[in-house]
């Protein structure tokens, strides 16, 4: 049997092979297809932290209380506003890269070259910003203490503020016992060595009545559960098992363990993403710089690199949106 193909006039007609389908050359289709594939690989990890998040929603960390640094304003409680402004600053860059790239379909290779340059100065600056974010969720502010059960105990006054363990420990002599499998004790010899040994946080903790433990349960006002002082005392002196001070993949002073994954993970992914963004507008901004694309008198690779761009800075839209403000 045959199949019979009906042509109606060259207007609306299907690709039938060629360089250009659908009016769109090869390069720029593999770039879709390659964008395709990538945000499906991100629906698939922020789908996965937003089932972790519901799973374990009453003990999740208060994201205002983890990203609330600034730099040079040591002390000041900031929520969000750097994590907003790297975002502003990303989303300036895509703005760039969309005149670069209307700058290329006028041949005006000058004003190409400026606005690639502010796309890269652009990512260089959400790196560097990404970079100072993690150093300061890698070496944590307050610190906090572990139970047996994996959970996290944190110090607050009077008033409800954090109190760091810093202010709390007593000094106190004496070696400190290895870590073995059987003795279950959360600390040992060498560069790994917490600052602060369980005993020295008990002591400082009994000897200051102005101080409370707070769990990383959540009430429902969305706020973490504070004990009465003698429910601080038992929890502390009858659960906690060590201390802990900023995070890493095991655990983390924030709350659940989870929550440290995913952040290095996705975060680490995004900004990967960027790095390799960041690399490849060098490239062509090189290359603009020396003609190449004024020679063949067409910028098409500038807009297949602003596709990539605008790509990154959509998905941090929507990481931005799932870690940091939900």
């Amino acid at each position: 049997m045959e199949a019979t193909v009906v042509r109606t006039g060259t207007e609306g007609k299907t690709w039938g092979g060629g360089n250009d389908p659908l009016k769109a050359s090869y390069g720029k289709m593999m770039m879709w297809f390659f964008i395709l594939s990538d945000a499906l690989t991100f629906s698939g990890f922020l789908a996965a932290y937003g089932f972790s998040r519901f799973k374990f929603i009453d003990s999740w960390p208060i994201a205002d209380e983890v990203f609330n640094h600034f730099p040079f304003l040591h002390g000041v409680n900031a929520p969000m506003y750097y994590v907003a402004l790297m975002t502003f600053i990303l989303i300036f860059s895509s703005v760039t890269m969309v005149l670069a790239v209307d700058a290329g379909h006028q041949l005006k290779k000058g004003k190409v070259t400026i606005y690639m340059f502010l796309t890269i100065i652009g990512g260089l600056i959400f790196l560097g910003s990404q970079a100072w974010e993690w150093k300061n969720f890698i070496s944590g502010e307050y610190g906090a203490v572990t139970t047996k059960g994996g959970n996290i105990l944190q110090f607050v006054d009077a008033d409800g503020h954090r109190v760091g363990l810093s202010e709390i420990a007593v000094p106190m002599e004496g070696d400190r016992v290895a870590h073995e499998g059987r003795n279950g004790i959360w600390f040992d010899e060498g560069e790994g060595l917490p600052t602060y040994t369980l005993d020295e946080i008990k002591a400082g903790f009994e000897a200051n009545e102005n101080l409370f433990i707070r769990t990383q349960m959540l009430t429902e006002e969305g706020e973490k559960t504070l004990l009465s002082r003698e429910e601080s005392l038992q929890k502390l002196n009858t659960e906690a098992v060590g201390t802990v001070e900023g995070a890493n993949l095991e655990q983390n002073e924030y709350g659940h363990p989870l929550f440290a994954d995913f952040f290095f993970f996705i975060t680490g992914f995004h900004g990967f993403h960027v790095l390799s963004g960041v690399i490849i507008n060098i490239i062509i901004f090189f290359n603009v710089i020396i003609g190449t694309y004024e020679k063949r008198k067409n910028y098409e690779m500038v807009e297949k690199v602003g596709l990539y761009w605008h790509f990154v800075d959509l998905v941090w839209v929507f990481v931005f949106t799932f870690f940091y403000l939900v």
